[in-house]
């Protein structure tokens, strides 16, 4: 534990490529790269839904059942784009469905983004997600189901200046209580700045926590790796070419030591999963960003790590010479099978599973 602690800050120091060797070392018995085995690949639907889908997620909602979620409509930000979900049994995805039509109020029409699937363990199914003209003036909202998804409550929109996990599932560090990774675009010059957002389900309660952030880092949609013993990493999607971690040793309460880690990202989103103890994956675009925004997500892997600094690919979930492969969401089910869906070519959801050995 006093080795986990440290890692934030060891990492800052200048000599890196001295830091990372003595962390291996130290520790004593490093995990092995994990094989993987059993890889399945697949579309989510065989026949686009809509002109453009993107930004999926996925929850299990019990043994050999899971649900996705992503946005769709005539192209990101039209006033058409609603959230679409789908049912996966072990073997069929279901036909999708529209569950969220975008927002008509005072005399417009707002577009949905960015969905996010979380149960809790009171069996609360939540789909977060946000409502705007753009990400710079969007707000967030949730619908909440008590059924596994057969039927969903009324949309509730949260209070002001606070948006719900922006992209990545939330941890629930306690019964009740969910982290939430969470983001802003500035209006006036699109400044990229992470927060956290702690939810408590007993008093419909937000708590909005900042982040330090003393380089300026341009970042967001964070997502978390849980290290034990209430600390909590964050990695965060930036416009730097690189990953941006930050560090909580009181469960989420308080975040420092930000810093860039050696692990290349094409200004993409990510996403992350602790899958026990100094076991972690992580997918990414590792790739640098080229000259259009979407360059650079040809390339779609899985990563792993034993400390959450260091990272080795374990396999390519796609490599082409062209295309996008975007907006992962990564969860292991209970019989430890691993899920990633993610956009392809803003056409399809592709849904991935395998297993670790």
């Amino acid at each position: 534990m006093v080795l986990i602690k440290l890692l934030p800050m060891l990492f800052q120091l200048k000599h890196l490529f001295w830091v990372v060797p003595f962390i291996c070392c130290s520790c004593a018995s490093p995990l092995k790269k994990p094989e993987v085995s059993a890889i399945t690949s697949e579309t989510i639907f065989k026949t686009p839904v809509t002109n453009n889908s993107h930004a999926a997620t996925i929850v299990e909602l019990a043994p050999n059942k899971v649900m996705a979620a992503w946005f769709g409509g005539s192209y990101e930000g039209a006033k058409d784009v609603g959230i679409y979900t789908a049912s996966y049994n072990g073997k069929f995805w279901s036909t999708p469905s529209s569950l969220i039509k975008p927002l008509v109020t005072e005399n417009d029409t707002l577009p949905c983004w960015n969905p996010v699937l979380f149960k809790s363990k009171s069996k609360q199914l939540y789909l977060f997600y946000k409502v705007g003209k753009n990400p710079r003036e969007w707000f967030g909202a949730m619908i909440i189901s008590t059924n596994n998804g057969k039927s969903w409550g009324e949309p509730k929109y949260l209070p002001q200046g606070i948006l719900g996990p922006i992209k990545n599932k939330p941890i629930e560090i306690k019964a009740g209580v969910l982290v939430c990774g969470s983001s802003t675009e500035s209006v006036e010059n699109n400044v990229w700045r992470v927060h956290v957002e702690r939810y408590t389900e007993a008093t419909n309660t937000w708590e909005k926590i900042p982040i330090e952030n003393k380089k300026g880092f341009e970042i967001i949609q964070p997502t978390f790796l849980e290290h034990g013993n209430n600390t909590i990493q964050m990695l965060c999607r930036s416009k730097h070419n690189k990953i941006i971690s930050s560090w909580s040793m009181d469960n989420g309460k308080s975040w420092s030591q930000t810093d860039s880690i050696p692990v290349l990202n094409s200004n993409s989103g990510i996403d992350a999963l602790t899958l026990e103890k100094n076991s972690f994956l992580l997918v990414n675009n590792p790739l640098k960003q080229g000259a259009d925004w979407f360059n650079g997500r040809n390339v779609l892997d899985v990563e792993f790590s034993s400390n959450g600094i260091t990272w080795e690919k374990l396999f390519d979930l796609e490599n082409q010479e062209k295309g996008e492969f975007s907006y992962p969401a990564i969860i292991q089910t209970t019989d430890k099978k691993i899920h990633v869906v993610y956009t392809y070519n803003r056409k399809f959801m592709k849904h991935t599973t395998f297993q670790l050995n």
